[in-house]
C-alpha cells in the first residue's frame, strides 16, 4: 500500500539550530498515526512542513503520489489537509458557525452573493449544526453562541468538527487532549475514532501515552529532528516508547528508520 502522505529528507534550519534533519514521514490511508517525541525533537516543525506553515529548506512532500510544495496553510487546506493546532486557532468572540466557516464563508447565490457579498448564514448554520450532530456534540444547543462560552472540551470538539468537515484527505491533530479533563478527553478520543471510521487518515501528536496506545495504529517516534523508528503499539509497551524517544533504549533494527 502506498502512503497517502509522505515526506522524504526534510530539512529545516533556524540559524544554527536544525529542527528537521533529513526526516522521513509516512501516513497510510485510513490509519491513525501517532507522532511522539521529547520536547524540542522537531515534531511541530515536521507537522508545519506538511501543513504549509513553514517551507522546508530541503526535501520533498508527496500527497497521493504527487509532489507538493505548500507555501501557506491555505494551500494545504485547499488540497484537503486540515490541521487542529494546540492553540485551536479560533476566535473566542465569534459564534460556533462563524468559527467553523472562518476564511471560507458561504455567500448567497446570485446577485446578492456575487456583488453585494452577503453571507448565506442560514446555510452555514445548518451545515455547522449537522456536522456537530454527526460527531455527537449534542450538548451544544445554540450554534450562534460565542465560542468563549463553551467548555474546553466543547471547544476542542468544535475545532475537530471543523477539521472533519473540510479535511477531505488528511487531518492533523496537535495535542488535542492537552489541558482537558478526563470526561472531555474521552469525548475528543471518540471524535477521533468517528473521523477514522469515515476513512480519513489522522496524524495525532500527543504526550499522553495511554491515549496514544489506545487509538493509534502505528507510532512514529521522533528524536533529534528525524524519525527514529515506527512501532506497532500492540508489540511494545508505553515504557518502551518512552525509552525510545528519550534515548534510554535503542529501537529494534526492524523498526528503525532507514
Amino acid at each position: 500500500m502506498e502512503p497517502i502522505l509522505k515526506g522524504r529528507n526534510l530539512v529545516k534550519r533556524y540559524g544554527r539550530v536544525t529542527a528537521l534533519d533529513h526526516c522521513d514521514f509516512d501516513l497510510y490511508p485510513g490509519e491513525i498515526l501517532a507522532v511522539i517525541g521529547d520536547n524540542g525533537a522537531g515534531k511541530s516543525s515536521l507537522i508545519k512542513a506538511i501543513s504549509g506553515a513553514i517551507v522546508p529548506d530541503e526535501g520533498e512532500v508527496y500527497l497521493e503520489g504527487k509532489r507538493i510544495r505548500f507555501t501557506s496553510p491555505i494551500q494545504a487546506r485547499n488540497a484537503g489537509i486540515e490541521t487542529v493546532y494546540q492553540t485551536l486557532a479560533m476566535s473566542p468572540a465569534l459564534s460556533i458557525a462563524d468559527n467553523m466557516f472562518m476564511g471560507r464563508e458561504l455567500r448567497k447565490p446570485g446577485f446578492r452573493g456575487t456583488w453585494l457579498r452577503q453571507l448565506d448564514r442560514p446555510r452555514m448554520e445548518k451545515l455547522a449544526r449537522d456536522k456537530l450532530t454527526e460527531l455527537g456534540l449534542m450538548t451544544i444547543q445554540n450554534i450562534n453562541q460565542a465560542v468563549e462560552t463553551l467548555s474546553g472540551g466543547q471547544r476542542q470538539g468544535v475545532a475537530v468538527a471543523r477539521a472533519a468537515a473540510f479535511g477531505s484527505k488528511v487531518i492533523i491533530l496537535d495535542e488535542p487532549t492537552a489541558a482537558l479533563g478526563v470526561k472531555e478527553s474521552r469525548k475528543v478520543l471518540e471524535l477521533i475514532q468517528d473521523v477514522k471510521s469515515r476513512g480519513i487518515p489522522i496524524i495525532l501528536i500527543s504526550h499522553n501515552m495511554p491515549h496514544v496506545f489506545e487509538v493509534a495504529d502505528r507510532i512514529h517516534v521522533h528524536r533529534l529532528g528525524k524519525r527514529l523508528c515506527v512501532v506497532n503499539p500492540k508489540d511494545y509497551t508505553m515504557s518502551d516508547a518512552v525509552a525510545f524517544m528519550t534515548g534510554a533504549k535503542e529501537p529494534p533494527l526492524e523498526t528503525a528508520a532507514v
